[in-house]
C-alpha cells in the first residue's frame, strides 16, 4: 500500500470539500435540500470508494472529483434560474397545517405521521394545533411554526428573482397588488433579490447593481393575517 498515495487523495478530497462550501456560499456542508443532501452523499462514496483502491490513480481521483463538482454546480446554478427545475430536485415548502386544520393528505404525501407532527409542535412550545396559524415543512425537513399570538415568523414572497404562490396566499395578497407595489418602484421580480413582508411593510432588497431596501407600505385595506 502506497501511503503517499492515499495522502494526496485525502488531500485533494479535502481541498474539493472545501472549495465546494466555499463555492456555494456555505458555511458546511449541512443539508437545506435535496441536491445538498445527494451532494454529500455522492461525495462521501466517492472519496471512500477510491482512497483505498490502488487501481485508481490519483489523476484519475482529480478528474472524478473536478467532473462531479462541475456536475453539483451546474445543478446549482440552473436550479437557481428556473423555478418549475427548483421545485422538481429541491422542492418546496409545504404548508401543513393552516388557521389550526391540519391537511392530513400533505402530512402523510410528505411522509410526517401524526406524532412526528406533534412532536415538532411541542418542540416549537405549541400543545394545541388550534393555535398554530401556519405550519411549514421547510425543504431541510424542518418545521416553521407561526402562531396567531406571534408575527414575527415573515415568508419571502420573492426569492432569489422568482414569486412564492403560497407566500402570497399566507400574507393574503394577489399576484397583481405585488406587481403594483413593484411597479412603484420602477422594478419587477426578476430584480429582487428578496421581498418579504414585515410589520405590514414590504421591505425589498434588490441586486447588487440596485443594492439598497425600498420599504412600501402596504394597502390598509388588504388585511394581512387573520387572526382569531
Amino acid at each position: 500500500m502506497d501511503y503517499w498515495d492515499i495522502a494526496l487523495k485525502f488531500i485533494v478530497g479535502l481541498i474539493t470539500i472545501v472549495l465546494q462550501i466555499n463555492l456555494s456560499g456555505k458555511g458546511n456542508l449541512a443539508p437545506s435540500n435535496a441536491i445538498d443532501q445527494v451532494q454529500n452523499y455522492i461525495l462521501g462514496g466517492i472519496i471512500g470508494g477510491t482512497i483505498y483502491n490502488s487501481q485508481i490513480t490519483n489523476l484519475q481521483f482529480i478528474v472524478i472529483m473536478l467532473i462531479w463538482s462541475v456536475i453539483v454546480f451546474t445543478i446549482k446554478f440552473l436550479t437557481s434560474q428556473n423555478t418549475t427545475l427548483n421545485k422538481l430536485i429541491n422542492g418546496s415548502p409545504q404548508v401543513l397545517i393552516s388557521n389550526g386544520i391540519i391537511n392530513v393528505r400533505r402530512a402523510l404525501k410528505n411522509g410526517v405521521t401524526a406524532s412526528e407532527l406533534t412532536f415538532k409542535l411541542r418542540t416549537h412550545g405549541v400543545n394545541d394545533i388550534k393555535d398554530v396559524q401556519n405550519a411549514t415543512l421547510e425543504q431541510n425537513g424542518q418545521l416553521t411554526v407561526n402562531t396567531y399570538d406571534d408575527d414575527s415568523v415573515s415568508y419571502p414572497l420573492i426569492s432569489d428573482g422568482q414569486l412564492n404562490l403560497n407566500s402570497l396566499k399566507r400574507e393574503g395578497i394577489t399576484e397583481e397588488q405585488l406587481n403594483e407595489m413593484l411597479q412603484a418602484k420602477h422594478t419587477n421580480i426578476s430584480n429582487v433579490y428578496l421581498a418579504q413582508m414585515n410589520d405590514h411593510t414590504l421591505d425589498i432588497v434588490k441586486y447588487p447593481s440596485l443594492n439598497r431596501i425600498f420599504k412600501i407600505k402596504y394597502p390598509t385595506q388588504i388585511k394581512i393575517f387573520n387572526k382569531k
